[in-house]
């Protein structure tokens, strides 16, 4: 007899232990924008982190709106019709398939995360317009060879004309032996001219003790976070055009609608960088 497929048309994997017992940062992430897949100890992280860090949340959410804008930008300005999202989390709607095919109902999206569970909910979230295309692949963002070679990911995407990677709030996540300038270089070495790179990165430039007790608290109980300067989040854009205003703090870069109090935030209040560019 045939084994199954899954919704991707692949075989289905064996069922695998969620960790519920220790914080996963999609999941802490999800707590502070209010959602509810997470779990108590998901829930503890979070207190944790609003007690080192009291604007977590606003963080959070202008993390999201970061995104959210980038990705309009792009299908209504830039003319993108494809986007490899890493890293992609928890669900939360509008996510960006929803924002891109709002307006360009063929466009076409990949999302890919290392995450069991985040791998669950996207099976059963991620639905995508008529018109378009919408794919999830379980990869690890530190082989990206592997995730462009995906089956899904070729089936979805033509590597051949320009691409859209957005890598929101992830790369800070990665581990001490993988090196996040590989793996960006890698992945936009395999897209075309015009491709873009939009990414969100923690830094403690503003708040050192903060995000030092925070970054603490994760490393405790098994997960790595790695604040950046400026300069360094910068390297990643080697060899790309910034898009307008360049790299800057999620909440200054090209504002719409303005959340309650942002007008009093300094740079510090929200310590993440964000920026845009585009492979020329």
């Amino acid at each position: 007899m045939a084994v199954p497929e899954d919704w991707m048309g692949a075989p289905p994997r064996q069922p695998v232990d969620l960790d519920t017992d220790r914080p996963h940062a999609a999941r802490v992430y999800d707590v502070l924008l209010g959602g509810k897949t997470n779990y108590p100890a998901d829930r503890e992280a979070a207190e944790q982190t609003l007690a080192a860090l009291p604007n977590a949340g606003a963080i959070a959410r202008q993390n999201r709106a970061f995104m959210q804008r980038a990705a309009r930008h792009l299908v209504s300005e830039a003319g993108i019709r494809q986007f490899l999202d890493i890293g992609t989390g928890i669900p939360t709607s509008p996510n960006l398939h929803e924002i891109v095919q709002a307006t360009a109902p063929q466009a076409r999206v990949v999302y890919a995360d290392n995450d069991p569970i985040v791998l669950a909910h996207s099976r059963a979230l991620h639905t995508s317009h008529p018109h378009g295309r919408t794919a999830y692949i379980q990869a690890d963002l530190c082989r990206p060879g592997e995730i462009l070679r995906n089956p899904a990911l070729r089936q979805t995407l033509d590597l051949s004309q320009p691409v859209a990677l957005t890598l929101i709030a992830v790369l800070h996540w990665l581990p001490t032996d993988c090196d996040p300038y590989a793996v960006v270089r890698e992945l936009m070495g395999e897209f075309a001219a015009g491709s873009f790179l939009a990414l969100t990165y923690v830094t403690a430039d503003f708040t050192p003790r903060a995000l030092r007790e925070v970054s603490d608290n994760f490393e405790a109980k098994g997960s790595h976070v790695n604040a950046r300067s400026k300069g360094e989040v910068l390297r990643f854009f080697h060899g790309l055009d910034l898009v307008d205003p360049g790299l800057t703090v999620v909440h200054r870069w090209r504002p719409d609608t303005v959340e309650v109090g942002a007008a009093d935030w300094s740079d510090a209040d929200i310590p993440l960088y964000a920026g845009l560019g585009r492979k020329s």
